[in-house]
Protein backbone atom coordinates (compact mmCIF):
# COMPACT_ATOMS: atom_id res chain seq x y z
CA UNK A 1 0.00 0.00 0.00
CA UNK A 2 1.71 3.07 -1.32
CA UNK A 3 0.98 6.86 0.29
CA UNK A 4 0.81 9.80 -2.11
CA UNK A 5 0.73 12.87 -0.84
CA UNK A 6 -1.45 14.81 -3.03
CA UNK A 7 -5.34 16.81 -2.60
CA UNK A 8 -8.04 14.28 -2.87
CA UNK A 9 -11.91 14.72 -3.05
CA UNK A 10 -14.65 13.05 -1.21
CA UNK A 11 -18.54 13.14 -1.88
CA UNK A 12 -21.12 14.34 0.63
CA UNK A 13 -25.19 13.89 0.78
CA UNK A 14 -25.17 16.59 -0.37
CA UNK A 15 -22.55 16.52 -3.51
CA UNK A 16 -19.31 16.84 -4.54
CA UNK A 17 -17.37 18.99 -1.97
CA UNK A 18 -14.21 21.03 -2.23
CA UNK A 19 -10.56 19.87 -2.55
CA UNK A 20 -9.20 18.25 0.51
CA UNK A 21 -5.63 18.22 0.83
CA UNK A 22 -3.65 16.40 3.37
CA UNK A 23 -1.22 17.98 5.74
CA UNK A 24 2.45 16.24 6.94
CA UNK A 25 0.22 15.29 10.37
CA UNK A 26 -2.43 13.69 8.09
CA UNK A 27 0.58 12.13 5.53
CA UNK A 28 2.66 11.00 8.87
CA UNK A 29 -0.47 9.37 10.48
CA UNK A 30 -1.14 7.37 7.47
CA UNK A 31 2.04 6.27 7.29
CA UNK A 32 1.85 4.57 10.92
CA UNK A 33 -1.25 3.13 9.92
CA UNK A 34 0.11 1.29 6.97
CA UNK A 35 3.21 0.44 8.77
CA UNK A 36 1.17 -1.38 11.84
CA UNK A 37 -1.24 -2.81 9.84
CA UNK A 38 1.28 -3.87 6.86
CA UNK A 39 1.58 -8.43 6.34
CA UNK A 40 4.34 -9.45 8.53
CA UNK A 41 5.03 -12.49 5.23
CA UNK A 42 5.36 -9.33 3.21
CA UNK A 43 6.30 -6.65 4.85
CA UNK A 44 6.82 -3.32 3.24
CA UNK A 45 9.69 -3.07 0.85
CA UNK A 46 12.59 -0.73 1.99
CA UNK A 47 12.74 1.29 -1.19
CA UNK A 48 9.22 2.00 -1.18
CA UNK A 49 9.69 2.76 2.50
CA UNK A 50 12.56 5.21 2.11
CA UNK A 51 10.42 6.98 -0.57
CA UNK A 52 7.89 7.47 1.32
CA UNK A 53 10.19 8.99 4.41
CA UNK A 54 11.63 10.77 1.75
CA UNK A 55 8.56 12.51 0.48
CA UNK A 56 7.30 12.94 4.00
CA UNK A 57 10.54 14.95 4.59
CA UNK A 58 9.59 17.20 0.96
CA UNK A 59 5.95 17.66 2.23
CA UNK A 60 7.67 19.00 5.55
CA UNK A 61 9.75 21.15 3.76
CA UNK A 62 7.51 22.70 1.70
CA UNK A 63 4.86 23.16 4.80
CA UNK A 64 8.12 25.48 6.51
CA UNK A 65 8.56 27.21 2.81
CA UNK A 66 4.75 28.14 3.11
CA UNK A 67 4.84 29.27 6.45
CA UNK A 68 8.22 31.61 5.97
CA UNK A 69 6.65 32.65 2.97
CA UNK A 70 3.49 34.05 4.54
CA UNK A 71 5.44 35.41 7.38
CA UNK A 72 8.02 37.28 5.21
CA UNK A 73 4.94 38.54 3.40
CA UNK A 74 2.85 39.90 6.56
CA UNK A 75 6.43 41.58 7.37
CA UNK A 76 6.22 42.97 4.56
CA UNK A 77 2.85 44.01 4.00
CA UNK A 78 3.63 45.58 7.70
CA UNK A 79 6.49 47.38 6.24
CA UNK A 80 5.03 49.01 3.41
CA UNK A 81 1.80 50.61 5.61
CA UNK A 82 4.56 51.52 8.13
CA UNK A 83 6.57 53.56 5.32
CA UNK A 84 2.90 54.87 3.80
CA UNK A 85 2.01 56.26 6.30
CA UNK A 86 4.98 58.43 6.44
CA UNK A 87 3.59 60.45 2.87
CA UNK A 88 0.57 61.96 4.47
CA UNK A 89 1.10 65.79 3.65
CA UNK A 90 3.93 64.97 1.32
CA UNK A 91 3.69 66.42 -2.35
CA UNK A 92 4.27 63.51 -4.80
CA UNK A 93 4.20 63.45 -9.01
CA UNK A 94 2.25 61.20 -10.71
CA UNK A 95 1.01 60.23 -14.20
CA UNK A 96 -2.41 61.78 -14.75
CA UNK A 97 -4.11 64.80 -16.24
CA UNK A 98 -6.31 65.58 -13.18
CA UNK A 99 -4.78 68.71 -10.82
CA UNK A 100 -5.92 70.35 -7.53
CA UNK A 101 -5.70 74.13 -7.29
CA UNK A 102 -5.26 75.97 -4.67
CA UNK A 103 -3.06 79.26 -5.22
CA UNK A 104 -1.63 77.38 -8.34
CA UNK A 105 -0.70 73.95 -9.92
CA UNK A 106 2.52 72.62 -11.63
CA UNK A 107 1.93 70.78 -14.45
CA UNK A 108 4.80 68.27 -15.90
CA UNK A 109 5.06 66.79 -19.07
CA UNK A 110 7.47 64.98 -21.76
CA UNK A 111 7.74 65.46 -25.04
CA UNK A 112 9.00 62.05 -27.07
CA UNK A 113 11.35 64.57 -29.59
CA UNK A 114 11.86 68.31 -30.56
CA UNK A 115 8.24 70.22 -31.18
CA UNK A 116 6.98 73.56 -32.88
CA UNK A 117 4.59 74.42 -30.18
CA UNK A 118 2.87 72.65 -27.06
CA UNK A 119 -0.21 74.17 -26.25
CA UNK A 120 -2.16 73.73 -22.82
CA UNK A 121 -5.84 73.31 -21.93
CA UNK A 122 -7.42 73.90 -18.55
CA UNK A 123 -10.87 72.88 -18.25
CA UNK A 124 -12.98 72.70 -14.92
CA UNK A 125 -15.31 70.50 -13.62
CA UNK A 126 -18.13 70.81 -15.86
CA UNK A 127 -15.68 70.20 -18.77
CA UNK A 128 -15.79 73.64 -19.78
CA UNK A 129 -12.42 75.24 -21.46
CA UNK A 130 -11.57 78.18 -18.99
CA UNK A 131 -7.43 78.47 -19.66
CA UNK A 132 -5.52 78.06 -22.64
CA UNK A 133 -1.51 78.48 -22.76
CA UNK A 134 0.16 78.54 -26.31
CA UNK A 135 3.95 78.17 -25.56
CA UNK A 136 6.12 78.26 -28.38
CA UNK A 137 9.49 76.01 -29.58
CA UNK A 138 10.46 72.98 -26.71
CA UNK A 139 13.02 70.48 -27.41
CA UNK A 140 12.45 66.62 -26.23
CA UNK A 141 12.33 65.59 -22.52
CA UNK A 142 10.70 66.66 -19.44
CA UNK A 143 8.98 70.21 -19.23
CA UNK A 144 7.15 71.86 -16.49
CA UNK A 145 4.72 74.67 -16.71
CA UNK A 146 3.16 76.53 -13.31
CA UNK A 147 -0.44 77.42 -13.91
CA UNK A 148 -0.96 80.41 -11.85
CA UNK A 149 -4.96 79.69 -11.29
CA UNK A 150 -5.97 82.36 -13.68
CA UNK A 151 -8.84 81.94 -16.40
CA UNK A 152 -8.30 83.75 -19.89
CA UNK A 153 -9.63 86.82 -18.68
CA UNK A 154 -7.37 87.07 -15.89
CA UNK A 155 -9.81 86.26 -13.03
CA UNK A 156 -8.28 83.60 -10.50
CA UNK A 157 -10.37 80.54 -10.55
CA UNK A 158 -11.91 78.61 -7.60
CA UNK A 159 -10.66 76.57 -5.43
CA UNK A 160 -10.64 72.70 -6.56
CA UNK A 161 -9.76 69.64 -9.19
CA UNK A 162 -9.20 71.01 -13.02
CA UNK A 163 -8.52 68.75 -15.95
CA UNK A 164 -5.15 69.09 -17.86
CA UNK A 165 -4.78 68.89 -21.60
CA UNK A 166 -1.00 68.59 -23.08
CA UNK A 167 -0.57 68.84 -26.47
CA UNK A 168 2.57 69.18 -28.60
CA UNK A 169 3.42 69.98 -32.53
CA UNK A 170 5.64 69.17 -34.94
CA UNK A 171 6.91 71.85 -37.92
CA UNK A 172 4.68 70.10 -40.14
CA UNK A 173 1.76 70.69 -37.34
CA UNK A 174 1.17 67.08 -37.01
CA UNK A 175 0.73 65.99 -33.30
CA UNK A 176 3.72 64.49 -31.08
CA UNK A 177 2.88 61.66 -28.54
CA UNK A 178 3.00 63.69 -25.21
CA UNK A 179 2.68 62.55 -21.84
CA UNK A 180 1.73 64.10 -18.45
CA UNK A 181 2.25 64.44 -14.83
CA UNK A 182 0.51 66.51 -12.17
CA UNK A 183 1.89 66.97 -8.32
CA UNK A 184 -0.83 66.18 -5.70
CA UNK A 185 -0.67 66.23 -1.56
CA UNK A 186 -1.18 62.76 -0.32
CA UNK A 187 -4.07 63.22 1.76
CA UNK A 188 -5.07 59.63 3.07
CA UNK A 189 -4.72 56.22 2.68
CA UNK A 190 -6.84 53.08 2.25
CA UNK A 191 -6.31 49.10 1.73
CA UNK A 192 -8.50 47.28 -0.75
CA UNK A 193 -8.36 43.45 -1.24
CA UNK A 194 -4.75 43.34 0.35
CA UNK A 195 -3.52 46.27 -1.77
CA UNK A 196 -2.50 49.81 -0.40
CA UNK A 197 -3.70 52.99 -2.10
CA UNK A 198 -2.91 56.39 -1.71
CA UNK A 199 -5.62 58.88 -1.76
CA UNK A 200 -4.16 62.48 -3.83
CA UNK A 201 -6.26 65.43 -2.99
CA UNK A 202 -9.33 63.74 -1.11
CA UNK A 203 -10.10 62.42 -4.53
CA UNK A 204 -7.86 60.42 -7.33
CA UNK A 205 -6.83 56.60 -5.62
CA UNK A 206 -2.99 55.51 -6.87
CA UNK A 207 -1.09 52.55 -6.28
CA UNK A 208 2.71 53.35 -4.96
CA UNK A 209 3.88 52.11 -8.11
CA UNK A 210 2.32 55.41 -9.92
CA UNK A 211 4.55 57.93 -7.82
CA UNK A 212 7.14 58.97 -9.96
CA UNK A 213 8.42 61.28 -7.38
CA UNK A 214 8.13 62.70 -3.44
CA UNK A 215 9.06 65.92 -2.33
CA UNK A 216 8.87 67.74 1.17
CA UNK A 217 5.41 68.18 3.11
CA UNK A 218 3.32 70.29 1.69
Amino acid sequence: MAITAVGSSYNTAQGASPEKTLGKDDFLNLLVTQLRYQNPLTPLNNTEFTAQLAQFSSLEQLNNMNMQLHDLLLFQNSLQNTLTSTLIGRKVKISGNEVYLKDNSEISYALQENVSKVKISVYNSSGELVKEVNLGQQTSGEKSYVWDGTDNSGNHLPEGHYQIKVEAFNDSGDPVNVSTMVYGTVTGITFENNITYLIIDNKTKIQLSDIKEIQGGA
